[in-house]
């Protein structure tokens, strides 16, 4: 479970009980001792155990983007930076800047900056004082790869579905979990009882949450948004194509029916969500049911298919219904040219939802229901409230959506809509529908869209002034410095708000932030360490998750390639990090290892926005190809 810490109190939920679940971990004691990842937590002047101190974007820079680094050192003065070609030929150089302390890594670091080289090539390095960084690529179609590996993310965590060797490899195919054929039927027959009730619900199907598997609504939510979101900029955005995320290209098994794959990922959660709305004739008719998951936290590793646990259904909730509600309304108008049929219960669903929602204002999740599963409890439902009348305004132009928007608490108030740290979370949604407010047409008269997209923009400055400030171009300042749960996705989420704003203005300050931002999660962070599975010199690879479990039994896969890691959390809420990490500056509080899950985790809602910004960039390299 993808936990988030922002704005307000939260229960840490999945991660807490699976760290006091520890002791039923179903691995061989070898195999558990064997955490290979470095200790981050390390004093400026200490012996450097994060490989270079010269840091880049191992993965490469676009031939027309910013190409900057920084190096780590005890030096005051600028020192000589020389960039060589793969087979050592000086191709430029120059000296550093100093930078002071960086108050992320509390070390001392200097930037070097070779944005004047454009000569596309394989295999370059920095070297300053000897020191020698991570090869890297000048060039562009860097991130195509990325966009599909990062969307493939969705079919391999898929629930009731047996996983197809031919689309992702003999490594990671498996049996479907969770299906008709699994102990108590998985999620085909879970019963629900509460407060009278007793019946029993079909809730197949859908997308694991994280490292667990779990299914919870407000997490699918903001997660299946963003996948409809990175196909909806395709239609909205000026000059931008959709091929890359249409039929045949990706990792689905629906490919070739005519419709976008990116659609068909998306379908397959929607098709879930659907499923957990409260059926009619029983109380709370329109709701949506919080979660589904395990009675009990399952052991580590636990391939899907072979997880014995019965599951468990949760009582409704606002949150989660307004999340129904949201996805649902988007749905509706990006399936109709596909789908009438199923665009129009999406519709149906949508309005169900709201009117349910409107009824039921205040049904919040415990924040206590966290054996098995996560809590996610939210008690502050304005934001979830905004983003649905957004959605259901922008499909169906109706003066109830439409006065729900703009009569909002919410609506302008950039702090509520992006808040500083992090822009959007499946706690902090609003964000979700003011930039579809600015982007996708509407019957908004011209002053009023025009208020939309000055919030975005004005949000977007910040992001852009916090890479600027950052020695590392890094688009988050989270409040008092600390880094949170989830950290990359937040900065991710912030480079959704940049992007967005550089699709808007054309102004390619915003643009050069999201670049400095994937810079960050390659490798150009004081780790030396590229967050993203498959990516980069030393990337993350022992990430927590039930299947993906190599660390713990070499029988299974380790992450697939474009699963990101969640970073860097000052918050240390598991045993490892604990102490691992004792006394970590903020963006140093990480460590490679699967039972590390408070830094180290997975999940949708942190690959949905790494999808987004994925394709985003691939988008800018193919318009920027283009114009040569």
């Amino acid at each position: 479970m993808a936990i988030h810490v922002e704005r307000r109190p939260r229960v840490l939920g999945a991660a807490v009980a699976a760290s006091l679940a520890l002791g039923a971990l179903a691995a061989p004691a070898a195999a558990a001792a064997d955490h290979r990842a470095r200790p981050a937590a390390e004093k400026p002047g200490s012996t450097d155990r994060t490989g270079s101190p010269v840091r880049v974007n191992q993965v490469g820079y676009p031939t027309y983007g910013p190409k900057k680094g920084i190096v780590v050192t005890h030096a005051t003065r600028p020192l000589t930076w020389t960039l060589r070609t793969a087979d050592g030929t000086k191709r430029a150089g120059g000296v550093t800047t100093p930078a002071g302390i960086d108050p992320s890594s509390r070390r001392r670091v200097q930037t070097f900056d070779f944005s004047k080289v454009t000569d596309a090539g394989e295999g370059y390095t920095v070297t300053i004082g000897g020191k020698k960084s991570e090869p890297f690529t000048i060039g562009d179609h860097l991130y195509d790869t990325l966009r599909t590996d990062s969307l493939a993310y969705f079919y391999h965590n898929r629930s009731g579905i047996k996983i197809d060797k031919n689309l992702v490899g003999a490594r990671y195919a498996r049996p479907a979990g969770h299906d008709r054929s699994a102990p108590h039927r998985g999620d085909t027959d879970v019963p629900f009882r509460w407060h009278g009730s007793d019946y029993r619900r079909n809730v197949s199907g859908g997308w694991y949450d994280a490292g667990d598997q779990g299914k919870y609504v407000v997490n699918g939510g903001i997660s299946v948004a963003q996948l409809m979101s990175a196909y909806e900029r395709t239609r909205t955005t000026p000059g931008v194509s959709g091929d890359a995320l249409g039929d045949g290209k990706l990792r689905v098994p629906e490919r070739g029916n005519g419709v976008p794959d990116i659609l068909d990922e998306a379908r397959w959660e929607m098709d879930f969500l659907l499923r957990m709305q409260v059926p009619r004739g029983k109380p709370y008719a329109g709701m949506a049911f919080h979660k589904v998951h395990d009675k009990h936290w399952t052991g580590l590793p636990t391939r899907p298919d072979q997880d014995q646990q019965p599951r468990v259904l949760r009582p409704p909730s606002t949150a989660a219904t307004l999340n129904l509600a949201a996805t649902a309304a988007q749905c509706a108008r990006l399936f109709k040219p596909y789908d009438p049929r199923f665009a129009a219960r999406c519709l149906d669903t949508a309005r169900t939802a709201w009117a349910a929602a409107k009824k039921h204002p205040r049904m919040f999740a415990s924040d206590k229901d966290s054996t098995g599963g996560g809590a996610y409890g939210d008690r502050h439902v304005g934001d979830e409230f905004y983003w649905a009348a957004a959605e259901l305004f922008l499909t169906t132009g109706e003066h109830t959506y439409r006065t729900a928007v703009l009569g909002s608490p919410l609506n302008g108030d950039v702090d509520a809509l992006f808040p500083r740290g992090g822009a959007l979370s499946w706690s902090a949604t609003a964000g979700l529908g003011a930039l579809d407010l600015a982007t996708v047409p509407s019957k908004l008269d011209p002053a009023q869209r025009a208020a939309v997209r000055a919030t975005v923009i004005k949000a977007a400055d910040r992001y852009a002034a916090d890479s600027a400030k950052s020695a590392y171009g890094v688009p988050y300042a989270p409040k008092d410095g600390k880094y949170e749960w989830g950290s990359n996705s937040q900065v991710l989420n912030n480079m959704v708000v940049l992007a967005t704003a550089h699709e808007l203005t054309g102004k390619t300050r915003y643009r050069d932030a999201v670049l400095r931002g994937m810079d960050y999660l390659l490798g150009g962070n004081p780790l030396n360490q590229s967050y993203v599975t498959g990516y980069g010199e030393r990337n993350s690879h022992h990430q927590h998750h039930r299947f993906w479990a190599h660390q713990l039994d070499p029988r299974l896969p380790s992450p697939a390639r474009g699963s990101l890691a969640g970073g860097p959390n000052s918050g240390l809420q598991d045993p490892v990090a604990k102490k691992k990490l004792k006394g970590c500056a903020p963006a140093m509080c990480y460590v490679d290892d699967i039972m590390a899950f408070s830094t180290n985790e997975i999940t949708i809602n942190w690959n949905a926005p790494l999808a987004w910004v994925a394709s985003y960039l691939g988008d800018v390299e193919h318009m920027s190809d283009q114009r040569r």
